[in-house]
């Protein structure tokens, strides 16, 4: 059942793809607050490999990449893990971030998961291929006061990063989210929807550490094989465990 509800909605994401002309033509940027030191967006694309509607939006969040220097925009590629049985095993999914998507399934009130999904500030969703729809939600979050403030410190350690942080006032149910990233990636798909394409990916979340920041000030992060300073990054988030509001975000430079 749960395949056959994905298909429809992925239908309809090729659909929006084919017929949105600002998808089709890119012009102009898509990040037009000009205020870096305002508000914060953090944006979660659920996708996947074995998705032949998932590479648009992949591109999309790539071209937000590029226009996200010295803005508070925090991007996240959640790659799930339910298409792995539709002849292609996609390297980078993981079942928790399939859980993390059911996750907000319930929060925002859907019926069902599908891909690709974007999700703003986990307070709106949207098909991966609605660009107007997803960039209002961008630079209107860009504009907006945070409830909160977060600041990270991670530091090299046996085994991964030591992580600190500082809430200015961390609030009761909530919990804080540490997201390892590696910023970017390529695959030579040879099965399923995809077969053939060498699919590029950026902000690929590779490990995510969930912390009652009530109950911590200090973490430590594995760092996967192949970890460098220089190519991943890591992402916190402050998230409301009642409805996935995300108060407040931030990310630490780890080349220093």
């Amino acid at each position: 059942m749960k395949a056959i509800i994905i298909s429809a909605a992925l239908s309809l994401s090729a659909l929006f793809a084919a017929c949105n002309p600002l998808y089709r033509t890119n012009n102009g940027p898509l990040v037009t607050s000009t205020d870096s030191s305002k508000g914060f967006a953090v944006v979660e694309l659920f996708t996947s490999e074995g998705c032949s509607s998932c590479p648009p939006a992949d591109e999309l969040l790539a071209k937000l990449e590029q226009e996200s220097n010295g803005k508070q925009l925090y991007l996240l590629a959640f790659h799930v893990d339910y298409w792995d049985h539709q002849g292609w095993k996609d390297s980078f999914s993981q079942h928790i971030f399939s859980e993390r998507q059911e996750e907000y399934a319930g929060w925002l009130n859907l019926n069902t998961v599908y891909t690709p999904q974007i999700v703003v500030n986990g307070r709106s969703q949207y098909v991966g291929s609605d660009v107007a729809n997803i960039t209002y939600a961008i630079n209107q979050a860009l504009e907006a006061t945070p409830p909160e403030t977060l600041n990270l410190k991670a530091t090299p350690a046996a085994g991964g990063l030591s992580v600190s942080w500082a809430p200015l006032s961390p609030q009761k149910n909530t919990r804080l989210l540490l997201a390892l990233v590696q910023k970017n990636a390529q695959s030579n798909v040879r099965a399923g929807e995809n077969a053939g394409r060498k699919l590029s990916h950026v902000q690929i979340v590779k490990q995510l550490t969930s912390i009652d920041p009530k109950r911590a000030s200090l973490a430590m992060v594995p760092t996967p094989a192949g970890f460098n300073t220089q190519d991943w990054e890591l992402i916190g988030f402050l998230q409301r465990n009642s409805d996935g509001k995300i108060l407040a975000a931030t990310k630490t430079n780890l080349n220093q």
